[in-house]
């Protein structure tokens, strides 16, 4: 069974197919450019562009970088903050013509690695993170999702974490591997202390290149992994979501 799954970004749109016996993209992926500034109406461009690539008809997931509670979009983070507030399961089902799912993008991402990924089978308490333009997280307990925990936001060092160890900081101030690692064993630490998880599970794009930096993270007790659908694992879980409505 196949069905649409869609991950909203800071930088970047992204969409395909979902086999959903195999957890895995029925084609490859299509993506566009997150629009700048991100409004409402140029993100749902965007998504619409994905989709209508391949003329797709039928159930679609999608996922958004904020919390989101019974398809509206509580906070706006990363995009333009007409999204608060926002009906947006309503308005991207009225302008995709076909049923929307829409749910937070690390929840998504979640979902699919305890499913099919990294996560499969895991007992206790496990966190992903997903380290991008911002940091997404998705908290389980005994495999059942703790939804919009928005761990990136966690203050440290008086900012918000992920302005300090999100993908786009080692970018932006142009960090060694070594120094990102740094920061991101200081946040580790931090949430660590918080709700000592059993697995850290590490998502978003930065997971392709994980032997660069997950060797580098000293003194955390939780087992640390890479996320093994890396940056598609978003896409996977909106599909899964966007099946079970």
């Amino acid at each position: 069974m196949n069905v649409f799954g869609v991950d909203i970004g800071g930088s970047g749109i992204k969409g395909a197919p979902v086999d959903l016996e195999r957890g895995d993209l029925a084609e490859p992926r299509h993506k566009v450019l997150t629009p700048h500034p991100a409004t409402p109406d140029s993100v749902i461009d965007g998504v619409k562009e994905v989709v209508d690539h391949f003329g797709w008809s039928g159930p679609v997931g999608i996922t958004f970088p904020g919390v989101v509670t019974d398809g509206i979009t509580r906070t706006a983070a990363n995009v333009d903050k007409g999204w608060v507030d926002l009906d947006a399961q309503k308005v991207l089902g009225e302008r995709l013509g076909m049923p929307v799912t829409v749910l937070n993008d690390a929840d998504a991402a979640g979902v699919a690695e305890m499913t099919f990924g990294a996560g499969a089978g895991r007992k206790g308490t496990v966190l992903l993170l997903t380290f991008g333009t911002g940091i997404g997280s998705a908290l389980f307990l005994d495999g059942r999702l703790v939804p919009n925990t928005e761990l990136g936001h966690l203050e440290l060092h008086g900012h918000d974490a992920e302005k300090n160890a999100s993908t786009k900081a080692k970018e932006d101030e142009d960090l060694s591997w070594e120094h990102w690692a740094k920061r991101v064993t200081k946040y580790l630490a931090h949430v660590e202390m918080l709700f000592s998880p059993s697995l850290f599970i590490i998502g978003g794009g930065v997971s392709r290149k994980a032997e660069k930096f997950l060797p580098l993270i000293e003194g955390i007790r939780a087992e640390i992994v890479p996320a093994q659908l890396q940056n598609n694992a978003g896409i996977v879980g909106a599909a899964m979501a966007a099946a079970k409505r």
